[in-house]
């Protein structure tokens, strides 16, 4: 068996379809589906009861998922040792303003227990640029929030969040339990500079074009509300600060954590730090 056939394996178990996988792997589905047909001879058992809508596991298919996953992950900690002795393991992250985080922090911990030779390098971006780098190759991974330009991306998503409009406390709608955004039509938006991702400025405004402030970091949004009362919109378990409030969104869709990397970069310190992320990720809130 080869390592790429395993992993070809494991992604059709846990996407539990042909078509989602090869998208996965960036691979059309014949060869993807020839290639767990090989693997079934080779082990001369059924791993996969194919149906229209997908597959499931066989007993022998659990089997294999589970030793394929304990198999992968030893095989890539070879390769994080190997070039760890010769000194060239680095993986550079770029963060999106949420390095406060606990859910960040917690990865951060569990990423060092398992990787602790490699050098990681934090690249904390402003809110122009959603990627974080990855488009202009200056990070590795991105820990970031959708929608944004996914050309040329992989991305996943780790958790959605709740937003809400962010406002002075003494504003006459600070006071109300929800808004919509048609309450906050006719306000002032901040916005971001020229050239920002349009999906990303979109959805911050609230689906319309909007005037204000341009702002580029979290604390300018913050103050950009502060001192002219303008509208924006934050997360709701976010601290606004002194002075300000959050009033939940009923017609806003919560915002999206994801980890993002670039699709034809595949090497074992990515795939590392997206498990390592997910399981962060998922294990505190699931």
């Amino acid at each position: 068996m080869e390592l790429r056939t395993l992993r070809y394996f494991v992604a059709v178990a846990e996407e539990s379809h042909f078509g989602r996988a090869a998208a996965r792997l960036h691979m059309s589905q014949p060869p993807l589906s020839r290639a767990i047909r090989r693997l079934e001879t080779d082990l001369g058992t059924v791993l996969l009861d194919r149906s229209p809508s997908g597959v499931s596991l066989t007993p022998a298919g659990t089997v294999l998922l589970h030793e394929a996953r304990a198999l992968l992950d030893r095989a890539d900690r070879v390769r994080d040792r190997v070039a760890a002795a010769t000194g060239g393991a680095t993986l550079t992250v770029g963060l999106l303003g949420d390095s406060a985080d606990p859910d960040v922090r917690r990865l951060a911990d569990d990423h060092r227990r398992r990787h602790p030779t490699v050098d990681v390098r934090i690249r904390e971006t402003g809110l122009a640029d959603p990627t974080c780098g990855l488009h202009a190759g200056l990070v590795d991974v991105a820990l970031t929030r959708a929608p944004f330009d996914e050309t040329g991306l992989t991305v996943r998503p780790l958790r959605a969040d709740p937003v809400g409009a962010l406002l002075r406390a003494d504003d006459p709608l600070a006071d109300r339990t929800a808004l919509r955004l048609a309450d906050l039509a006719d306000r002032d938006w901040f916005t971001f500079p020229e050239g920002t991702d349009p999906l990303w400025q979109s959805y911050w405004n609230g689906g319309a074009p909007r005037k204000g402030p341009v702002v580029r970091a979290v604390q300018e949004c913050r103050q950009a509300v502060l001192w002219n009362g303008t509208v924006g919109m934050t997360l709701l378990d976010h601290a606004p600060g002194t002075g300000l409030a959050v009033v939940p969104l009923l017609d806003m869709e919560p915002s999206r954590a994801v980890v993002a990397w670039r699709a034809d970069d595949t090497g074992p310190l990515i795939r590392s730090f997206v498990a390592v992320a997910v399981a962060a990720y998922t294990g505190a809130h699931g």
